[in-house]
């Protein structure tokens, strides 16, 4: 029987469903838990195949390379058949076009003429595990966010360290050459004091020439030390609550849904939360209109006085 206008015909029916089903697949926990353990196993074949010893396992362990890669691509599949006939929005997010790129690059040619660069696509695959954990995704997310400050933070110390290097090469380099014979030594010693594990033998080689070296060597850990890398803290911070906050905006989008019911959770949530404030107001009304008076305020009893004394 021909279909009736309006109605898909069953190749589109089919299609849909394929849709659902991989879109309800690609969300769920299960699929989620199954591409981790598969991204955790091969982390430790990688690291098996560092061991010399272990050759006799080596075609095992390239069986298993190979199992990886298909479970991979098939993960892909249908994480781009969730998208049916659109499977361009696939690429909006980051996180997917780097799982493409990933997974992709494996199938270059030319890589595999160099076991080295290979095996760095390989070790990729280990960033993934990021995109399965909400936490380690706001980190990262903090950290991108954070760059244009990060690079305003590092010209500022750049300058501050080549202008201590310069007065340590005036100051101690005649003496003190191996730390402070040129402006690259004097940088590299600065760089090192940064975790402050060199400061009492720098003090006390700056003592040997005059007491007036350690104001040079305190304003250095006060002013380096102390107040740029809390700026640098503080930059981080503040990118990571602007993360944060740009997460739940993204969870207010429609399509983010984790119970699978159609509506996304944050809208979820705001709907019970109203739902249960409209109950309060109803109870309240009740208990308004439920409340005994014995006294109406004019000195009459109250109407369910009156029927009592009838």
């Amino acid at each position: 029987m021909p279909a009736q206008r309006g109605e898909p015909t069953p190749p589109a029916r089919l299609r849909s469903r394929v849709v659902d089903a991989c879109g309800r697949l690609a969300r769920s926990r299960p699929f989620e838990i199954g591409i981790v353990v598969v991204i955790l196993a091969n982390g430790v074949v990688l690291g098996l195949e560092t061991y010399r010893g272990l050759t006799v396992a080596s075609a095992a362990l390239h069986w298993l390379e190979l199992f990886f890669r298909a479970v991979f691509v098939v993960e892909i599949g249908i994480r781009l058949a969730a998208y049916g006939r659109r499977p361009q929005d696939f690429f909006r997010h980051g996180w997917n076009v780097f799982d493409f790129a990933v997974i992709a690059a494996i199938f270059i040619p030319g890589l595999h003429g160099d076991p080295a660069l290979l095996r760095v696509v390989r070790v990729a695959r280990m960033v993934r595990l990021v995109r399965f954990s909400p936490g380690l995704r706001t980190i990262v997310s903090a950290l991108w966010r954070s760059l244009p400050g990060v690079g305003g933070f590092l010209a500022l110390a750049v300058v501050t360290l080549y202008v201590y290097g310069m007065a340590g090469w005036l100051i101690f380099g005649s003496r003190f050459p191996d730390q402070y014979g040129d402006i690259g030594r004097s940088l590299l010693t600065l760089f090192v004091l940064l975790s402050l594990e060199t400061l009492p033998d720098l003090i006390e080689q700056g003592m040997t020439i005059s007491p007036w070296t350690l104001l040079y060597y305190v304003s250095y850990v006060v002013i380096t030390v102390n107040l740029l890398l809390n700026i640098l803290i503080a930059v981080i911070v503040n990118s990571m609550e602007e993360a944060r906050r740009l997460e739940m905006t993204e969870r207010l989008a429609p399509g983010y849904d984790e119970d699978g019911d159609g509506v996304p959770d944050e809208v979820d949530r705001i709907a019970i939360s109203q739902r249960l404030d409209d109950l309060r107001a109803v109870i309240a009304e009740l208990e308004r209109e439920l409340r005994i008076d014995r006294d109406d305020g004019h000195g009459r009893p109250h109407r369910e006085d009156a029927r009592a004394g009838r």
